[in-house]
């Protein structure tokens, strides 16, 4: 509910505490919250906010990235449009009395200013709901999450995004076991309060992403999974997204181990690093993941990031809702069915051709 419920008779655009203050507001959580109007196949059940300027990095797969030609207001395939943040931080509030959002996450971007107007947001939002928040953000020192868990953040994420320091100096540049320590470092001192984001389709092989994400199931880490989306303007816009077999047995993996059903070193591997099997007999299998489950988005409770992936009517790789029996006997049927070997016995690595074909 509503802290101050005064807040309710503040009409919308005429906010005016901090207007300077402009955040990105996903499209589809734009219509939850009644700022504009857009049919929704699958609605946000988060609402997702971005904040901060175009970013000092520089990923091969960002539409923020500081040498992007994407548009300013997309992140990954959706668009944020801009809206004064006492409007949004009202509407979200109001949302999430309405019962019509189960969390708020703001996705902030690695510029000048950024961290503090998202104390300032975070601040803004927990004066007026008792909203869940999570934030995706890069800082420099724990101390920085402690500032926002005090200041209210539910969970702080500290996105990975590759699963291995090859991979990372690849997509985003060195200082992958550095991020990696300081994720350990605030798992051990903030247990149940932090998480990752990591992206299927980067140039991992399957084995190495399976070993990341024990590693953090054991750190109690709670995991975002993604798959990797090629956005026009960025440096990787022809590459392909990764097979959605792949995709699929990395997807039951995560959920098996998350379960304890089993653990990295149960699973069988290829000489070329894919999922083979995964230490448990066929029906078992279908009775762990007959409801689909496993194959639902991933991340945060109450977070489903409808299209973030996909597009409308295609396949879906992450599910922003229960699956219907066909699409979970489907999905359950590619994670368990043997993948394809590679006849000059390389290493297969997800994502790695382009889409124009001329690399495969």
């Amino acid at each position: 509910m509503l802290r101050h419920t005064e807040a309710l008779t503040v009409p919308l655009a005429l906010s005016t505490s901090s207007v300077e203050r402009m955040v990105g507001v996903s499209a589809g959580t734009a219509a939850v919250l009644g700022l504009h109007r857009l049919r929704q196949a699958d609605a946000p059940t988060t609402a997702y906010l971005m904040v901060g300027e175009r970013c000092t990095y520089n990923c091969a797969f960002c539409a923020q990235a500081r040498l992007s030609a994407a548009r300013a207001h997309f992140l990954s395939r959706v668009v944020w449009p801009l809206y004064p943040q006492d409007t949004a931080a009202i509407a979200v509030a109001q949302a999430f009395a309405r019962h019509e959002i189960q969390r708020c996450c703001l996705q902030v971007t690695a510029s000048p200013d950024s961290f503090r107007q998202t104390v300032t947001l975070v601040e803004q939002l927990r004066a007026l709901s008792a909203v869940p928040i999570s934030t995706s953000i890069v800082v420099a020192q724990l101390d920085e999450v402690r500032v926002l868990l005090e200041r209210g953040v539910d969970r702080v994420t500290l996105a990975l995004d590759a699963a291995c320091d090859r991979v990372h100096r690849s997509a985003k540049g060195c200082g992958w076991r550095r991020r990696l320590e300081l994720l350990q470092q605030a798992a051990t001192r903030f247990p149940g309060h932090v998480g990752t984001h990591l992206i299927v389709g980067l140039g991992e092989t399957e084995r190495e992403m399976a070993q990341v994400l024990q590693q953090m199931i054991d750190w109690r880490v709670s995991v975002g999974l993604f798959s990797f989306t090629p956005v026009s303007g960025t440096s990787w816009e022809e590459r392909l997204p990764p097979p959605l077999a792949s995709y699929r047995r990395i997807q039951a993996a995560r959920y098996l181990m998350t379960m304890g059903a089993c653990r990295v070193e149960d699973l069988n591997f290829s000489p070329s690093g894919q999922i083979v099997s995964y230490g448990l007999n066929a029906d078992r299998m279908w009775d762990l993941l007959w409801d689909g489950g496993a194959f639902e988005t991933a991340g945060c409770l109450g977070c489903n990031r409808p299209y973030y992936n996909e597009r409308p009517g295609r396949t879906m790789y992450n599910y922003p809702r229960p699956l219907g029996k066909d699409e979970a006997t489907m999905a359950i049927t590619a994670a368990m069915a043997a993948p394809e070997p590679r006849m000059d016995g390389s290493e297969p690595r997800t994502g790695e051709g382009l889409a124009n074909g001329r690399r495969r």
